[in-house]
Parts: C-alpha cells; structure tokens; sequence
C-alpha cells in the first residue's frame, strides 16, 4: 500500500504487511527500504502530525535498511 504523506522529509511510504518491510522515499535522498516494521509503525507514520519527526523516534535507528 503506498501512501503520499504531506510532509518536507517524506514524500511516500510503502508497506507489506506480509513481509513487514516498509519502504520510504524521501524528499531529497531517495528510497530505503526498512525491515521488520510492525503495522502499528505504518500506521503511526501515515497518521503523524511530522511524519519527519515519528520517523526519527520511531523507525530510522531501530530498523535495519537497505
């Protein structure tokens, strides 16, 4: 499922449920793909007042990418 978020950092967000990768591409360094994402995360990004900011407390250190 991609989402376009209106944010400066983060253009879209892709996740599977499935293989619980999420895929973010951001405004000025391009996609990374990040692994063993919960969909609470998912949802919290997409939901988020700055999705920059939830993705640097909730995601960015605690998932390793690619």
């Amino acid at each position: 499922m991609i989402v376009e978020l209106r944010s400066s950092a983060i253009r879209t967000v892709d996740y599977d449920p499935a293989s619980r990768q999420m895929r973010i591409t951001f405004t000025s360094s391009g996609t990374c793909a990040y692994f063993d994402v919960p969909a609470w995360k998912f949802a919290g990004l997409v939901a988020a007042s700055s999705a920059g900011r939830y993705f640097n407390n909730h995601i960015r250190d605690q998932h390793s990418s690619s």
